[in-house]
């Protein structure tokens, strides 16, 4: 089984047997990980974290933390592989590429704006809206607080675009280089295909991060957030990504312009 470790919110590896993958190597090489610790992440990773899907030669240690943390840390290139939010990548793209799989990305749905009363959209438009870096499961529990919702921003997007909605990905160290970071992409696809395989065990698992959710919200949530659409973008969600930041920075939203590398 994993451990959690509290203090610093580290996922050491223990389990031994898993699907291993490439040549036995008597020293691993430490890849390091960082994603939130949400319920869908910890689904998506669930493989790796536990060795279900190990990769000889390789030692995958795992740092959860908030996504707003991890953007910020992402400056600095603190770990190999690191999730973000879409609009973080160009300010890190010199020194991360995005890997294919591993995206959290929304068909119709996404964040919303919810607020104490029912404000009209004109009217929410002159408030100030704070942005939560820690909880994102709120979006389906929203209601059990008595708050109102004022938009979902997924259904706007795709009505603005028709494109699904690009939330957060998984960006690689660029200085691991092409083999590695293709083998760390590998290692990523092999763990969502594992979870989504074993999805009972994988959301047993997933559900000491299920903050505020019961079974079957935590498998709705997950469902959402953990599907094909995970296992690669495809054209379409690629697409989306592009089109997403493009309109950023073209609205003065993102400052440096994109260049979206991907990592097969």
């Amino acid at each position: 089984m994993s451990r959690l470790d509290s203090d610093n919110m580290t996922v050491a590896s223990e389990q031994e047997q898993g699907v291993s993958r490439g040549n036995k190597s008597s020293e691993a090489r430490e890849i390091t990980v960082a994603h939130s610790p949400d319920s869908d992440d910890a689904f998506m990773f669930y493989g790796l974290a536990t060795n279900k899907v190990r990769v000889s030669g390789l030692r995958f240690t795992h740092t959860l933390c908030d996504i707003e943390t991890l953007n910020r840390k992402a400056h600095d290139s603190v770990y190999d592989v690191t999730a973000i939010s879409f609009h973080a990548y160009p300010y890190i793209q010199q020194n991360y590429a995005l890997l294919s799989s591993g995206g959290s990305v929304g068909e119709g749905y996404g964040p919303m704006v919810v607020a104490g009363r029912a404000f009209t959209e004109s009217e929410i438009k002159k408030k100030r809206i704070a942005v939560p870096g820690t909880i994102h499961e709120g979006q389906l529990t929203y209601d059990k607080s008595g708050l109102h919702r004022i938009v979902d921003l997924g259904k706007w997007w795709q009505k603005v675009t028709g494109l699904p909605l690009p939330l957060g990905g998984n960006a690689i160290r660029r200085a691991l280089g092409t083999e590695l970071m293709s083998s760390v992409s590998t290692a990523l696809r092999d763990s969502i295909q594992y979870a989504l395989d074993h999805r009972e065990e994988a959301l047993s698992y997933a559900m000491q991060f299920a903050r505020d959710l019961d079974a079957q919200l935590a498998d709705k949530f997950v469902g959402m957030y953990v599907n094909e659409r995970t296992l690669d973008y495809g054209p379409e969600g690629r697409e989306a990504v592009r089109r997403l930041l493009d309109m950023g920075h073209k609205a003065g939203i993102i400052g440096p312009e994109a260049r979206v590398d991907w990592v097969e």
